[in-house]
């Protein structure tokens, strides 16, 4: 199918990275430049091919060529690439792609880990969703130990559910929760242009149907669920909780996109301009309604953050009405707390969002 012409805005909006077009094993860890962020990760993987790139000691020269020369605007094209570079995630030098660190690991880091994590199991699929888009998900289970709550992952602009967020998403399922997550349409592999977003509302829309299919199912009865937003997926796990208020049991919100930054985008690949429209409504409309936020909450942020002003969460906190409500910032640490920063950050963040679910989950859970 052709591409629709595409049309560029230069915006004031927060500076979020762009969708990465394929999951290839290139980031800092820590960008030099401190207005960067989490777009310094993910621009080799984002951008359109322009210089050559390079993947040394992970992929051969062959798979680099057809990587840059591929246009990814359509899912099946994305979905191929993908595959080529399924395997090679796993050998990234990251510690979300890592077996969990030893106690005496833990010990230097001086972290504590909350009971030693369990192995999980995963599930793959591609389903068309009630405006017949195909629509790609995956969810994580704990093996060996009983599932306590469900935890519904909204990825980022710069994400996909399927390169750090899986990461992510294994460290949750491992401390014994069943973690569920798609990739919206025009994003990672599911159908659409490619970063598109016509409507917002209609995002939230196909995400919170969903979520309740998943909540849904008659084996996760009974067992608290949690909505988990990353950057700009901190909007949509917020707009879900306006369109479903009463139907979730807290919220974790990662440096969250709920209010205009006044940063210019920074990065060469431009959004599309209905998508930059869509995500400057998104952010005016949540900024008025940060009172009516009523659920049990956790929001995380980096101090240091130059893409979701810190500042933002801290409104956020200050007037969300929910009585149970909790704000961890971290010194030093820029916006993708979860994946660019030390290891021992992640770590810290990674045990404060597994305490924070365990203190609002069932302690007995259910055996899959």
């Amino acid at each position: 199918m052709a591409s629709k012409p595409r049309a560029f805005a230069k915006v004031f909006l927060p500076a979020l990275p762009p969708p990465p077009l394929l999951t290839a094993p290139v980031f800092s860890r820590r960008p030099t430049n401190r207005g960067a962020g989490a777009a310094a990760m993910s621009a080799a993987a984002a951008a359109p091919a322009q210089a050559p790139r390079k993947w040394e000691g992970l992929v051969d020269e062959v798979l680099e060529r057809e990587v840059l020369a591929a246009c990814l605007d359509q899912a099946p094209e994305r979905r191929r690439i993908r595959e080529a570079f399924k395997d090679v995630q796993l050998s990234i030098d990251h510690c979300l792609f890592k077996v969990n660190p030893s106690p005496y690991f833990a010990y230097l880091l001086k972290i504590q880990l909350k009971g030693q994590y369990s192995g999980i199991r995963t599930k793959e699929s591609c389903e068309h969703n009630s405006r017949g888009v195909e629509i790609f998900s995956k969810c994580w289970f704990p093996e060996n130990r009983r599932m306590r709550a469900i935890v519904c992952l909204c990825h980022g602009y710069g994400d996909t559910c399927t390169f750090f967020l899986d990461g992510v998403a294994r460290k949750i399922a491992s401390a014994g929760y069943g973690v569920f997550a798609l990739d919206y349409p025009g994003f990672g592999l599911s159908e659409g242009l490619h970063g598109y977003i016509p409507s917002f509302d209609t995002l939230v829309d196909d995400v919170a149907e969903h979520f309740s299919k998943v909540k849904g199912n008659p084996e996760y009865r009974g067992l608290p669920s949690f909505l988990f937003g990353q950057s700009m997926g901190g909007a949509v796990a917020l707009k879900v909780h306006f369109k479903q208020p009463n139907e979730w049991n807290g919220a974790i919100l990662v440096a969250p996109m709920c209010k205009c930054s006044f940063n210019v985008i920074a990065y060469k690949d431009k959004p599309r301009l209905r998508t930059a429209l869509e995500m400057l409504r998104t952010t005016q409309e949540i900024e008025r309604r940060l009172e009516e936020v009523s659920l049990p909450l956790i929001i995380l942020h980096g101090e240091a953050d130059m893409v979701t002003d810190p500042a933002v969460s801290k409104a956020l906190y200050e007037k969300a009405k929910s009585q149970d409500k909790k704000l961890c910032l971290y010194k030093g640490a820029y916006h993708a707390i979860l994946e660019g920063e030390p290891d021992q950050t992640i770590f810290q963040v990674l045990d404060d969002i597994i305490s924070w679910l365990d203190q609002h989950s069932t302690k007995e859970g259910i055996s899959l």
